[in-house]
């Protein structure tokens, strides 16, 4: 990790939040020995001696225009000269980070890079990530707007998939079965043993989550993808433009072509062998169209129970958004529900922060609420209109002016009753918080708040609009990817390398 900046930064890497960049490390460029500047070179000569006539067109003009030479390995600094020309950048990281964190720099429209180089004897492929999959195989087709475009709003949502804690196991076994073969003198009991622990966690019957789906269409797209025609469709998948073999057995015909669409989202893939079907997209704008058509079946546009269930059970850090526009990010520990299964009160545990638009609220970041967060939600009883739709002759006539003392009882059967110091309103002018002294709130005989635990700070929400994985604004946890995972280092887009292909 890097946070004294090792590393040579420039306007788009500055933007970065601070949880992303304790990922960035300094490619250290004169490590890279004699051999591995030869490995380079045999292997892009090789690739592109066969990728000229398969490789869709983006590809050959996309080296140039990103900086990647033939000759020697790439330099990250000047990849980034070049790279800014077309609205992006690149940072070299360890070879394995969070997978929302992967997503999260694409949404910045930053290439992360693993800047090792395979060894010598794993030159038709490598079971980790390296600079050859990373710059030769995703770089170049960037160049290309349309599809620049989409891997940047699959980034933009997959940040924000909700993950479960089985994508966890086996992104850890992935992990752990690359970091094995790449390792000198592994022995072949552990290399069995961990394969063998990726097929158990594969034939487990488990739902996919969210990020298990957003994972499939990296893979079928950004990494395995194929384009045009399906009787003669051209490459551009990272991972098989930078693996020799592959590059060559998947366009025979015993791999089966299929066209593009949603259902790839529930395709699984099996990371010990090749994949016996390939997807084909008729262009780079169709991957943005069915994109857009995933992301309409997500909780970050649904919201409601599920979505918060979903944060619940993931045990890390995420966000709702209320329909007052009120976000609140954290780690979501209960919830109470109604007959109608609606959820009527929900609760954090540590950290939480409350948010506008992506914009920490003033004076309600972690530090303040750092033992945990709760509110009821729903209309108030006998009330027809939404108090985050009352105009201010509405909160006059119900009394939610500040200093005066209040007691309202919502549909639910939940009682508040507390003396309102003040209330915060969203840009509209409509109330989306309420703070309360002297605050008590009961459900069905239960205290679930009472004076003594200090100020109350209520939100103002008729409905869960969206829940979505990580923070509101990406400022309000620094440390986002250090728990509970505690820096657990994974990435979603490399296992497609960890087997060889016969030629």
């Amino acid at each position: 990790m890097s946070d004294n900046q090792d590393y040579r930064s420039n306007k788009l890497i500055d933007r970065l939040p601070k949880h992303l960049k304790q990922f960035i490390k300094p490619q250290k460029y004169e490590e890279y020995s004699t051999i591995n500047q030869a490995v380079w070179r045999y292997a892009m000569k090789r690739l592109l001696n066969y990728l000229t006539n398969v490789a869709h067109n983006s590809y050959l003009s996309g080296l140039k225009k990103t900086g990647v030479s033939i000759e020697e390995i790439p330099s990250m600094y000047g990849m980034n000269r070049i790279l800014k020309e077309i609205g992006w950048a690149a940072v070299a990281v360890d070879g394995f980070i969070p997978p929302n964190a992967f997503m999260e720099f694409q949404a910045y429209k930053v290439l992360v890079i693993a800047s090792d180089i395979r060894q010598l004897e794993n030159i038709e492929y490598t079971p980790a990530p390296d600079i050859i999959h990373e710059s030769a195989g995703h770089a170049p087709i960037i160049a290309n707007p349309d599809y620049a475009e989409y891997l940047r709003r699959l980034g933009a949502i997959g940040s924000k998939a909700i993950l479960s804690k089985y994508d966890m196991d086996l992104y850890e076994a992935v992990r752990s079965l690359s970091i094995l073969k790449e390792a000198d003198g592994t022995s072949k009991g552990k290399i069995d043993a961990a394969e063998i622990e990726i097929q158990k966690l594969q034939s487990m019957k488990v739902p996919l989550s969210e990020m298990a789906q957003i994972r499939n269409l990296q893979w079928w797209t950004v990494e395995y993808g194929l384009i045009g025609d399906l009787s003669n469709p051209k490459i551009y998948g990272a991972g098989l433009l930078s693996s020799i073999g592959e590059s060559i057995s998947c366009l025979k015909n015993n791999v089966k072509k299929i066209p593009y669409t949603v259902a790839a989202a529930q395709q699984q893939f099996d990371v010990t062998k090749p994949q016996p079907q390939l997807y084909v997209t008729p262009s780079f704008p169709h991957l943005m169209q069915v994109l857009e058509e995933f992301a309409n079946t997500l909780s970050l546009r649904k919201g409601g129970r599920k979505g918060i269930e979903k944060l619940i059970a993931s045990k890390m850090v995420g966000s709702i958004e209320l329909s007052s526009g009120l976000q609140v990010s954290g780690k979501f520990s209960k919830i109470l529900l109604n007959e109608n299964n609606n959820v009527i009160f929900f609760q954090t545990e540590g950290h939480t922060a409350l948010s506008y638009r992506e914009k920490e609220l003033i004076g309600h970041g972690i530090n303040y609420h750092k033992d945990g967060f709760s509110s009821p939600l729903g209309k108030l009883k006998n009330i027809k209109l939404a108090v985050e739709d009352m105009g201010p002759n509405d909160l006059k006539a119900y009394n939610f002016c500040d200093g005066k003392l209040l007691f309202f009882e919502f549909e639910s059967g939940i009682k508040v009753e507390g003396l309102n110091i003040t209330g915060i309103r969203n840009a509209q002018g409509k109330l989306m918080l309420i703070r309360l002294k002297d605050c008590t709130i009961t459900y069905k005989g239960e205290f679930l708040f009472l004076p003594e635990h200090g100020i109350y700070d209520m939100v103002v929400g008729n409905e869960i609009t969206s829940a979505f994985a990580g923070s509101a604004d990406s400022n309000s946890f620094p440390n986002l990817y250090r728990s509970p995972l505690h820096l657990l280092v994974l990435q979603i887009a490399i296992p497609s390398l960890i087997y060889t292909v016969n030629l």
